[in-house]
């Protein structure tokens, strides 16, 4: 009997399962697929790699990590985060190599994964991470705009910069007019209501583009491609020399992928309320796509944010979304491919373009600002798109690391008048760096003045402790008066010191400086009184 309940409870849970990916994933796989394919390909570009390889990425990473992953709302596949580094890679190595390092990266995340260490990656500074997009955002608009005003782009940052200009005045044809047509409509198709409007914005834009070359004979260059779905897969190659620089990729494409989709991740996470994220788990789905990938010629492969939210937004409730979501660009890949050789290259760049400026979040910027990090932010933007995205984030790293050890340091010492009383602050960490500072302001206190000092500090070494008594001792002997809120013990039988065991009120300075001036009952200390000492 209770082997038929089971039974019949399974059969229900597998019904229940059914309807629920009938009715929630099946729609939502739908919308994700088509946001996918117009950026898998935009991005497929932007790194200088085959067209189909952005294609073979979306699918590897919509059925090998929706099988496989830990997050289970996520999509993955192709990402701008990677664009600059493939890019370089392929230009170092050649496309073949460059899936080998991609399947390298794979295997280490996999180990990363299997040693449970997915977490230790959440410990990089939010800041550097934030103007690490930020930068790949600036150099693909760089890059892009110049496809999109008839031209080339080049390999350095600052070459698209200074040569922006001749490339506005030189501008002609009907190419800068169909990109920015499909900027205008990827930014309004947000404001489109009703049903109209949640067809993806990418997908009308670059088909409206399309249709409008086709429509009227434009002369322009378009997306060309080499052979079916079939015949860009390839086998990666190993690297003729320069090892070194392979070692190096693969291990800056496996912490930056990793990085990516685990923050990634924990965003996917506060927008549900379904099951969390297992990070190991999702990094190890990851490594295995990555692997997949690379053997089968295609981009490497993050969780990817815009697709993920897509997909969330759009009611998805399990993985079965992103899974069919690779199979959807999968059965429109091999028999429809040819399509994409309708593109205009001017639309997909107006695409990019919009994807790169999105990458540069107000909201980051804002809290940078509001949190000191600015200068982080900035620093690494510079550094990502003028160097390289590697040395512009150990750049950012290094920094974030030095602030936050001034932060620690740090301490902030104050005085000021208050009545007939001198306040003095100190707060932060007091250590024997900050002794020439302590000093200097007990030392501008005048002889035989009463004194509040209020020490709100999160940690006082011993050197700095040792030259606050030699302090108030002598001030005590000069016949001045020292109050210490919150102090007890040994301290509180100093003949000259006023204490106020525990003391940590939210009391103005004024109202402080009033309670010196009466013998400290008015605060209303425990073990005194309103009309004097109990």
């Amino acid at each position: 009997m209770l082997t038929v309940r089971r039974a019949g409870d399974a059969i229900t849970n597998r019904t229940a399962r059914s309807r629920s990916i009938l009715r929630y994933d099946f729609p939502a796989s739908l919308v994700v697929f088509l946001v996918a394919l117009p950026l898998s390909l935009g991005i497929a570009i932007a790194s200088d790699a085959p067209v189909l390889a952005g294609l073979i990425a979306a699918i590897v990473g919509g059925l090998v990590v929706g099988l496989f992953g830990g997050s289970p709302l996520q999509v993955s596949g192709p990402a701008a985060g990677l664009t600059v580094i493939v890019a370089d890679l392929v230009a170092t190595f050649g496309w073949k190599v460059t899936c080998a390092i991609t399947v390298g990266a794979g295997v280490l995340q996999i180990l990363l994964g299997l040693s449970r260490v997915a977490r230790a990656a959440l410990a990089i500074s939010p800041v550097v991470v934030h103007a690490m997009l930020a930068g790949i955002g600036v150099t693909i608009a760089l890059q892009q705009l110049h496809v999109l005003l008839g031209g080339k782009s080049a390999s350095s940052a600052w070459v698209n910069l200074t040569a922006l200009p001749s490339g506005v005045i030189d501008a002609n044809g009907p190419e800068p007019l169909l990109g920015i047509l499909v900027i205008i409509t990827m930014l309004a198709w947000r404001s489109v209501p009703g049903p109209l409007g949640r067809i993806p914005g990418p997908l009308v834009a670059i088909i409206g583009a399309t249709l409008l070359s086709l429509k009227f004979s434009l002369d322009v260059r378009l997306i060309t491609l080499d052979g079916s779905l079939l015949d860009a897969v390839a086998l990666p190659e190993l690297p003729h020399g320069q090892w070194a620089a392979a070692v190096i990729g693969v291990v800056t494409v496996a912490l930056i992928a990793s990085v990516e989709s685990l923050l990634s991740a924990v965003s996917v996470d506060r927008m549900h309320n379904g099951p969390r994220t297992d990070f190991n788990r999702e990094l190890i789905g990851q490594g295995t796509a990555n692997v997949t990938s690379g053997l089968l010629g295609g981009l490497p492969i993050t969780g990817v944010i815009v697709r993920s939210a897509t997909n969330v937004s759009a009611g998805a409730k399990s993985r079965a979304s992103a899974f069919l979501h690779g199979v959807w660009i999968l059965l429109f890949a091999l028999p429809f491919a040819g399509l994409i050789q309708q593109i205009p290259s001017a639309a997909l760049a107006g695409l990019l373009i919009t994807v790169g400026v999105q990458l540069i979040k107000l909201a980051h910027v804002e809290t940078a600002w509001r949190s000191g990090d600015i200068a982080i932010y900035a620093v690494t933007i510079v550094g990502v798109v003028f160097l390289n995205l590697l040395e512009g984030v150990m750049i950012g790293l290094a920094l974030a690391l030095v602030m936050t050890g001034w932060r620690v340091i740090r301490v902030k010492v104050t005085s000021e008048q208050v009545g007939e009383a001198w306040l003095v602050s100190i707060t932060g960490a007091c250590t024997f760096l900050a002794l020439p500072r302590l000093t200097g302001v007990l030392a501008r206190i005048p002889a035989g003045a009463r004194v509040i000092l209020d020490i709100s500090t999160t940690y006082l070494d011993h050197a700095a402790e040792q030259a606050l008594d030699d302090w108030q001792q002598q001030h005590c002997a000069n016949g001045g008066t020292v109050v210490r809120p919150g102090q007890s013990g040994e301290d509180a039988d100093s003949s000259c010191t006023t204490c106020a065991p525990e003391v940590r009120l939210e009391v103005s300075p004024e109202a402080l400086a009033h309670a010196v001036h009466n013998d400290v009952p008015a605060l209303g200390v425990p073990g005194s009184s309103r009309n004097g000492r109990a």
